[in-house]
């Protein structure tokens, strides 16, 4: 391989030559701690210039710093790791634009990097990117079966990896791992959703294609095929939502709840807004104090918490989340009574980018973006 792979990622610009060898492409990955164990694709000058070709960045500047190394998300390495990931080109606007927002502060990308909890930033994408690339919103949206969401997603994991030095054991200190930490990513239903999708009541135009990054857990299936209201199904869901183990009891949060396309009908059917279900969800998906363990009780809730809980009784509901507007609702999937809850990080806000050209104004199509 001669230090191809090694000249791209650590030299902007280098030309080179490498035989290209899938084989030896992947042995040589893993024997550098580039790989997430799945093979790669070499990521070849002409691969890369062909994935650049929808960037119109300086290709040696960095759009990121990546956490917890500090690595600098140049677009030439980021193409690098999607070539590796299997995007095609096209793919490549969204993955970097994933990469800008979970650098934002708000998001936190330090703590969800080196954290022992187990999560990875979910990628949500809305507008008509992603029906023009082809993303898949409804059955297996989040699971295997579609290129762009799966290498889209793979592209941004390996990039917190290679570049952000995410290293399971060293940079990434997650106990146990999870499934998400190879790709999580699928665009909304928009089409099944009776709300206003995420991007526009996040405040984006319709028009515009964005990416909402979330540091978010495997999502826990709401399984609901004998309630026909609102209320029976947002009971469930409720049920789902309130647990004790998770972030969300004990920081400032966002997590998700998933709708499928039939709940989702089902409760905007009898009346409920978006604001109203996370009404009732705030005020129904709560724990009781008494459910926690004796230590939790002592150290979290009569000491950390003890501005809010220190003299509260052991009846006293928490919530999962400081106000019904931080439940961010999604419509994701394909026919089913099935629904989801995705405890989140904690301490953490997600971010959403709309894709804009270099003058700031909306990117209408993204095969526009190609270069010459």
């Amino acid at each position: 391989m001669n230090g191809a792979i090694d000249k791209l990622l650590a030299e902007p610009g280098a030309a080179f030559e490498a035989e290209d060898d899938s084989e030896a492409a992947f042995e040589y990955c893993m024997q550098r701690g580039w790989s997430d164990g799945l093979p790669v694709v070499l990521p070849t000058t002409e691969r890369v210039e062909r994935m650049l070709a929808y960037c119109d960045r300086p290709w040696d500047q960095p759009v990121a710093m990546l956490a917890p190394r500090f690595g600098a998300a140049t677009p030439l390495r980021l193409a690098a790791n999607a070539v590796m990931a299997g995007c095609r080109p096209e793919y490549f606007p969204l993955v970097v634009l994933a990469i800008e927002a979970m650098a934002d502060e708000p998001f936190n990308l330090y703590g969800i990097q080196a954290t022992t909890h187990p999560c990875a930033p979910l990628v949500i994408v809305n507008g008509p990117g992603a029906t023009e690339l082809g993303m898949n919103s409804g059955h297996s949206a989040l699971g295997a079966g579609n290129r762009a969401n799966a290498t889209i997603g793979r592209a941004v994991r390996l990039s917190l990896v290679n570049i952000g030095g995410a290293i399971p054991g060293l940079g990434d200190m997650c106990t146990y791992g999870d499934p998400t930490k190879f790709t999580y990513c699928a665009a909304e239903n928009e089409a099944a959703n009776p709300w206003q999708p995420l991007h526009v009541e996040r405040g984006f135009a319709r028009e515009a294609t964005t990416v909402t990054v979330i540091a978010a857990e495997p999502p826990h299936n709401v399984n609901d095929h004998e309630s026909y209201t609102a209320a029976g199904l947002l009971t469930m869901i409720a049920g789902t939502i309130a647990s004790t183990g998770q972030n969300n009891t004990y920081y400032a949060s966002e997590p998700v709840v998933l709708l499928s396309p039939e709940h989702a009908a089902t409760i905007a059917g009898d009346g409920y807004s978006k604001q109203a279900l996370k009404e009732f969800l705030f005020e129904h998906g709560r724990v009781p104090i008494r459910k926690f363990s004796p230590e939790n009780i002592e150290r979290r809730f009569r000491g950390k918490l003890a501005h809010r809980y220190g003299d509260a009784e052991l009846d006293t509901p928490v919530a999962m989340v400081e106000r019904a507007e931080d439940f961010i609702v999604v419509v994701i999937g394909g026919a089913g009574k099935h629904s989801a809850y995705i405890p989140t990080f904690g301490n953490t806000h997600a971010i959403t980018r709309a894709l804009k050209h270099a003058d700031g104004s909306l990117v209408k199509s993204i095969a526009g973006l190609r270069r010459n």
